[in-house]
């Protein structure tokens, strides 16, 4: 099991910690194999979100022998974040362990210099303060979460949650992530470079204007489909959509689809032997070259990389 560390102290928010124990604790049903090998370290004693007490399972020391270590939220960022938790993440850093921040948790980054000449985000409301602390970080104050390699930083709340299966995504592929967001009934993907702050709230999942055409949707990316098509099916005119979508995604209707045409690629070059050229048509991308452009672009690597990495992942793991 691969062996991944939550870094908890003192003052930690409760929201974001839970996030990614939610995500990493265990493993949907529908996945077979080993899953993480989560283990808390900290203190003796740790008190979160103002009234919980946490009694972790082994001190901050054991950071340096995790592949992974998240360092969930600080509540008072107005404080240095304490010295013995930034010592130990960037001690595990320098042993190889791959670090991400959820939230507020970028300022601990910050502190062990993991960021510096970097580009990394926090929640909106701390990005200012974050910039002016550590001149040397390049602050993205728009985005979601930031994929730097080793490092990695994510906006607040919801955020966190991305940046968690995002990391899934990257050690299990797109069906595992896909399955853990569908046990904890979350959206599946939602693109790091997303803006933080969208027109409105996000609405319940069954009362917003657009709950029924996003399964609808998913459901033909086999198709051409087209702002106007999405338009009819919702019953609005195309400007409204736009403006439904950008206040409930963050994206415009062609992004979303873009991005959910890729997520269904991952997942077919995944579980099954299909050619990139059928992969293309079952996406609704048209012709390889269109599909191997995009996927390039939004994922990093060709198709075929792809589908050799993840399954050489699959096979050491």
């Amino acid at each position: 099991m691969e062996p991944i560390a939550l870094a908890v102290t003192d003052g930690m928010l409760h929201f974001e910690l839970c996030v990614a124990y939610e995500v990493f604790a265990s493993a949907p049903d529908a996945v077979e194999g080993p899953w993480y090998d989560l283990e808390l370290c900290g203190p003796e004693a740790v008190r979160v979100g103002g009234r919980f007490l946490l009694e972790p399972d082994h001190g901050l020391d054991r950071l340096a022998r995790a592949h992974t270590v998240i360092v969930p939220a600080l509540a008072d960022v107005d404080v240095p974040p304490p010295a013995d938790l930034v010592d130990a993440v960037r001690a595990a850093h320098e042993a190889g362990a791959r670090v991400a921040s959820l939230c507020t948790g970028a300022f601990v980054l910050a502190a062990a210099g993991l960021l510096d000449g970097r580009r990394a985000t926090t929640h909106w409301a701390h990005t200012d303060e974050l910039a002016a602390r550590y001149p040397r970080v390049e602050v993205d104050p728009d985005v979601l979460y930031v994929d730097g390699g080793s490092v990695l930083t994510s906006a607040g709340k919801a955020a966190a949650m991305d940046l968690c299966l995002h990391l899934v995504r990257l050690d299990r592929g797109a069906a595992t992530a896909n399955a853990v967001a569908r046990r904890l009934v979350v959206p599946p993907h939602r693109a790091g470079g997303q803006a933080q702050f969208v027109t409105a709230p996000v609405p319940a999942q069954d009362d917003h204007p657009l709950a029924a055409l996003f399964p609808w949707a998913i459901e033909r990316l086999d198709q051409p489909l087209t702002v106007e098509d999405l338009a009819r099916r919702a019953r609005m005119s195309s400007r409204n959509l736009g403006r439904h979508f950008r206040a409930t995604t963050g994206t415009t209707p062609l992004q979303w689809l873009l991005v959910q045409r890729i997520r269904r690629a991952q997942e077919l070059l995944e579980k099954t032997d299909d050619g990139v050229d059928a992969i293309a048509t079952a996406t609704g991308m048209g012709t390889a070259t269109t599909l191997r452009r995009h996927f390039n672009r939004t994922v990093g690597v060709p198709p075929d990389t792809y589908r050799r990495t993840f399954r050489a992942r699959a096979a050491q793991g």
